[in-house]
């Protein structure tokens, strides 16, 4: 059986690749050339490989999720990367981390890991989620020294227009596919509380404007309705978390056309401190991540899927686990279809800056990515089939490269 990725359900057909891309899809047969690897699939499932639309490369036990800074804590980070792969996620969009030369090195074939969409440092206000810097330590406007993380490209802390435009013009130049804004509390960081508004109007409109003269977006942290209205009106296109919203809001979203970036999150997801547990349940509110998700479909808000997951181990609780929750409130077959086509149609809101734009990601179908991966039976009837992921994900390739397979293949 074959899911393209759309939502549709296809009867079982023939899929060949050449190179990095499918070159045909056919009920029928399809020939293929000498020396060809051909996988019978009988009775599995084919469809796109998955994808994580807030994802920390870096958030590796050991690393920094801002950014790897010792030679110990890249080899994590690129194990890790090889397994976000052989779980099947074969694209990632990295919300905020120096994590060029990573996605580099996997770009050119150096290690294997997923593709990846960078955002570089995420921009801060003094004392907002991406401001880790010690409460004695002043700011460079205010006679200090600029701090390590600012150093090496893993935060920006910038206040006032044009502290905001450098930030964010620094990360498209070093190479950032969209703009990732902190524009409220966060669980994490250890001197903004929940509820605070961060970025003025001004200041949020001027990086938004920033990332459009470069043809990409701004996505933002944010978890309350004010936030959440705030970076609306400055044009932010994703939402990043946006548990707290309210009906209003939800409908604000729909008539901007913004996206909702959501993490079904649970206990246990992430390890936190006492403290970071209390404000964990505050972003989350009562009703938990289902009521801003709930919200987003009653008004016909695009949602995509992310998991922020960090301190991550080979242990640790996966995007697997996670993915299937969504059934709780969309069918299976549009949970798949949030995924990998949803996803990937906010990953090309890039533009230009769009790396893969030469295809078309998340899809199945002639001339698209050779991105696939064959799960053992039907996902669209179970999808916890994903949690097990050793075991039923059969095949993985990426960019017409088989990582993993566990069938029988032949060479022709």
């Amino acid at each position: 059986m074959l899911f393209d990725g759309t939502g549709s359900r296809r009867e079982p057909r023939n899929v060949r690749i050449s190179g990095d891309r499918i070159d045909a899809v056919s009920p029928g047969d399809i020939p293929a050339p000498p020396g060809a690897t051909v996988i019978d699939a009988a009775g599995q499932t084919l469809m796109p490989g998955l994808t994580d639309a807030h994802w920390h490369m870096s958030a590796v036990k050991g690393s920094s999720w801002m950014g790897p800074q010792d030679a110990v804590s890249i080899a994590l980070v690129l194990k890790d990367a090889e397994r976000q792969l052989k779980r099947g996620f074969t694209t990632v969009r990295d919300t905020a981390g120096a994590v060029f030369g990573i996605r580099d090195a996997i770009e050119q074939g150096i290690v294997p890991g997923p593709r990846c969409y960078p955002s570089g440092a995420a921009i801060s206000q003094t004392s907002g989620h991406g401001d880790f810097d010690p409460v004695e330590e002043l700011p460079p406007t205010m006679g200090g020294d600029a701090s390590r993380y600012r150093r090496l490209g893993m935060t920006a802390v910038a206040n006032g227009v044009p502290e905001v435009l450098a930030a964010t013009r620094q990360q498209l130049k070093r190479g950032a596919t969209q703009i990732k804004i902190m524009a409220g509390g966060g669980v994490t960081s250890d001197f903004d509380p929940i509820d605070t508004l961060q970025f003025t109007p001004e200041e949020l409109r001027a990086i938004v404007q920033a990332a459009t003269d470069w043809g990409t977006y701004a996505c933002a942290h944010v978890y309350t309705a004010a936030g959440v209205r705030r970076c609306l009106d400055a044009g932010v296109v994703s939402i990043e978390h946006g548990h707290l919203i309210d009906d209003a809001t939800a409908a604000y979203m729909a008539e901007k056309g913004a996206w909702l970036s959501t993490q079904p999150f649970e206990t246990g997801d992430n390890v936190l401190s006492p403290e970071q547990m209390d404000k964990a349940h505050q972003s989350l509110g009562s009703a938990g991540w289902r009521s801003s998700v709930e919200l987003a479909k009653k008004h016909g808000v695009e949602v995509a899927f992310g998991t922020d997951l960090f301190a991550r181990t080979t242990t640790s609780r996966t995007e697997n686990a996670m993915l299937p929750r969504l059934g709780t409130v969309f069918s299976n077959s549009e949970v798949l279809r949030i995924a990998t086509s949803g996803n990937c149609a906010l990953f090309a809101r890039s533009g230009k800056r769009d790396p893969y734009r030469s295809a078309p990601l998340g899809v199945l179908r002639e001339g698209a990515w050779a991105d696939l991966i064959l799960i053992r039976g039907n996902p669209l009837d179970d999808l916890r089939l994903l949690e097990d992921f050793e075991r039923n994900l059969l095949v993985i390739v990426k960019n017409g490269v088989v990582h993993k397979n566990l069938l029988t293949s032949s060479a022709l």
